[in-house]
């Protein structure tokens, strides 16, 4: 079976390395950034060295133009979605998600809105669409920054526009199990030219410098006294790539459609394949591209769950217990230590995080691999 880099880009890959003299954030990086905002129908893209510093620029950015004050999240994401929060003093507000697409529930969200609620961040869990007509009415009649978490949704649509576009921001993995890879990095999509600047600028020490140049001249009117090369205008961090990253990147963006294509197909199969009776298969497909296959049961049955996962494991299949995050982030040991709130029960994020897992899934996955795994789980 073929990983996630064929042969041919391997050699392609070696083939740089040897004649590149600059490996540092580059012309590859920005060709990259530019054929990303293209494909997802984003205005502006800065890559960073990961999905998780794309949640602390998000944030940081976040943080610049709303000030300090309460972020809804839901329950179920990953660990980032709210460290990075926690760690730029806003206050995580944990609500409910749906069975159907593990994200926000958008009751939940509404819910949860006070005058101290600041923003939004909304995941598209699992590769489904997280999107919703009444969660954009919201934070547009609440004034509130939307920022779309789409590490595991490479892809996914929401009326027919692909996520990632609708948000005020939005942040993209390229960790090696999703859709494509450059081993490590991310991306960050805004709207404005200001969110893409300060995105610039948090992910390279805060200088100015990485600003338009309008932005660098504006500084050194007011900073007359500084180096135009060392002006730090927002405390920044260094989140850069490279550009062997960004080759990679390039590589893996031309094939990117088909492997959606199989990965889509995948899980339509899974959830056919699948005993209805035991385990719940209504998931909402629609402008899905998924991640990983869901496997969720129908009713709470511990002895049952216990099965599946020792099955999983004696036939040497890999999975994550409560998807990727670990399941209900609320319980966990850095958001009981710090600020946080919890609006309404957690009913659905208790359930994933009890009686759900995912295993994985790939372009190289086949429907006889599927079938197979699909008939032991429904025998159990």
């Amino acid at each position: 079976m073929e990983g996630k880099f064929s042969a041919f880009e391997r050699e392609e890959l070696c083939n740089f390395i040897k004649t590149t003299n600059r490996f540092t954030n580059g012309p590859l990086v920005k060709k990259f950034e530019e054929n990303w905002s293209s494909w997802v129908g984003a205005e502006n893209s800065v890559m960073v060295n990961s999905g998780a510093s794309g949640n602390l620029i998000t944030s940081a950015i976040l943080k610049q133009a709303n000030g300090i004050g309460e972020v809804i999240v839901p329950a179920i994401g990953w660990s980032t979605d709210i460290s990075s929060l926690i760690q730029l003093g806003l206050k995580p507000v944990f609500v409910d998600v749906n069975i159907e697409n593990f994200s926000m529930n958008e009751i939940a969200l509404e819910e949860a809105i006070t005058p101290d609620t600041i923003g939004v961040v909304l995941i598209h869990t699992l590769g489904f669409n997280g999107l919703s007509d009444k969660i954009i009415e919201l934070c547009k009649k609440n004034n509130l920054f939307l920022i779309e978490d789409c590490c595991e949704a490479h892809g996914a649509k929401f009326r027919d526009q692909r996520v990632g576009s609708f948000g005020d921001l939005s942040v993209f993995s390229f960790y090696y199990g999703h859709h494509i890879t450059t081993i490590e990095g991310g991306m960050v999509c805004s709207k404005s030219a200001q969110f893409n600047e300060l995105a610039k600028m948090f992910r390279s020490h805060g200088m100015v410098r990485e600003a338009e140049e309008n932005t660098q001249e504006t500084f050194k009117a007011e900073f007359p006294d500084l180096n135009p090369l060392f002006t730090f205008a927002v405390p920044g961090f260094n989140l850069r790539s490279t550009e062997i990253n960004a080759f990679l990147g390039l590589q893996q963006l031309s094939k990117i459609d088909s492997i959606i294509d199989i990965r889509t197909n995948n899980l339509i199969f899974w959830l056919e394949s699948l005993d209805s009776s035991l385990y719940f298969t209504e998931f909402n497909l629609e402008g899905s591209s998924n991640f990983a296959l869901p496997l969720l049961l129908r009713e709470g049955d511990k002895k049952l769950f216990s099965k599946i996962t020792e099955c999983l494991k004696k036939n040497k299949v890999e999975f994550r217990i409560g998807t990727a995050g670990g399941g209900n982030l609320a319980k966990q040991p850095f958001v009981l230590e710090n600020s946080h709130r919890v609006s309404g029960e957690l009913i659905n994020a208790n359930k994933i995080h009890t009686f759900g897992l995912y295993i994985g899934n790939h372009e190289n996955v086949t429907p006889s691999q599927i079938k197979l795994i699909s008939e032991v789980l429904n025998d159990l």
